[in-house]
């Protein structure tokens, strides 16, 4: 398996405890941390410095130049280390997590060993978001090598089918796996006990928050008796609140980095989940908003939302995610509709049984034995 440090993989790759296959992790970026959660698996790391030399990072921070020079003899190139593991272990298939961090890079070498078969993983905007830019025609020569396939939603499935994808889908699974429903169903209290408005702080490249804090202070005197939360927040949504002074207008509060325990106990009081972005897969954040019987507000980049949530029935779709005003009013709707409730009835009903982590992890593993029935 290759991938990035990443708690999603974490959980993707534990539903393979105990399937009886032997499982190696190389990790792209060698955080050089072993993971406690995933034992089970070979992790290679601490490959990726020929001298972990004393001072590096303070070396790294202050004295840049020189650091660059220092890595280009100090540094082992990763596609060098990959086809070392893949002549060492001999694996019969290769699991890429990400087109551009995991498939990219080792490619040509996937190329030069055809009977090794090769998973690719797609998550977030791995492919959307590249294939809307119009910057796509690596990938397309990477999707033709490529055998078998998991995607977080149906639609960067039909991306790569007609960018010369020609092997199994092997179906749609939330990027981290299932979830374990029954834990967290003591954090969910009841519907009218709740007033928070729960926001995903994400900014930087994709994630709009500001746009969804914009529109709030748009309508500002509507959301008085609301408690505002934003988690997950980065500098640039921290910074913004700050240099305008938004805390003066809402009850809000904003939170970094938290747990993931700490994320389902805000979304189990939450009234409304808001998630907005310009490119993202089908966003876990969502499903957890789902879980907790929280009324889901989200973006919808492709089309990929829809494929959960029919606007104005079980949720509110924003179609422009860079609208403050229509962002602004399709909050006030929101927050008028008598109707809310029988829209979490709905996903509780229809859409959370099928985020199981137990009914999810079956049907993964199934996948894994179509895989390994090719290549006896």
């Amino acid at each position: 398996m290759v991938s990035t440090f990443s708690s999603h993989f974490f959980n993707w790759v534990k539903q393979l405890e105990s399937s009886g296959h032997q499982i190696y992790w190389l990790d792209v970026y060698d955080s050089n941390t072993k993971v406690k959660e995933i034992e089970f698996v070979e992790q290679i790391i601490g490959w990726r410095y020929k001298l972990d030399f004393k001072g590096r990072s303070y070396l790294k921070q202050n004295y840049p130049k020189l650091y660059s020079l220092i890595s280009k003899f100090n540094e082992r190139d990763f596609k060098n280390v990959f086809r070392d593991k893949l002549e060492e272990v001999k694996p019969d298939v290769v699991h890429s997590f990400s087109m551009q961090m995991a498939c990219y890079p080792i490619a040509e070498i996937m190329k030069e060993n055809r009977k090794i078969k090769w998973i690719y993983s797609s998550w977030g905007s791995d492919i959307y978001y590249y294939h809307k830019i119009n910057d796509f025609s690596e990938a397309r020569r990477v999707m033709h090598s490529i055998d078998f396939m998991f995607s977080d939603c149906y639609r960067d499935f039909y991306i790569a089918r007609e960018n010369n994808f020609k092997g199994e889908f092997l179906g749609k699974f939330p990027g981290r796996g299932g979830f374990e429903i029954e834990k967290y169903k003591n954090y969910i209290i009841p519907f009218h006990k709740r007033n928070i408005i729960l926001i995903k702080g994400y900014q930087r490249k994709h994630g709009r928050c500001i746009e969804v804090l914009r529109g709030l202070y748009f309508n500002k005197e509507d959301f008085q008796n609301y408690q505002i939360t934003v988690f997950g927040a980065d500098n640039e949504v921290v910074n913004f609140v700050e240099q305008n002074s938004y805390h003066s207008y809402l009850n809000l509060t904003v939170l970094k980095n938290i747990s993931h325990d700490q994320v389902m106990q805000l979304m189990g009081r939450a009234k409304i989940y808001i998630g907005n972005s310009q490119s993202d897969g089908m966003p876990n954040s969502l499903l957890e908003a789902i879980i907790m019987e929280a009324y889901p507000v989200q973006s919808n980049p492709g089309g990929v939302t829809e494929e959960l949530l029919t606007d104005n029935k079980n949720g509110r779709l924003i179609n422009n995610p860079l609208d403050i005003e229509e962002i602004a009013a399709l909050l006030k709707q929101v927050i008028q509709d008598d109707l809310l409730e029988d829209g979490i009835k709905f996903n509780s009903k229809y859409i959370r049984p099928n985020l199981e982590r137990e009914l999810i992890k079956r049907s993964v593993l199934e996948a894994y034995c179509r895989i390994e029935k090719t290549v006896r």
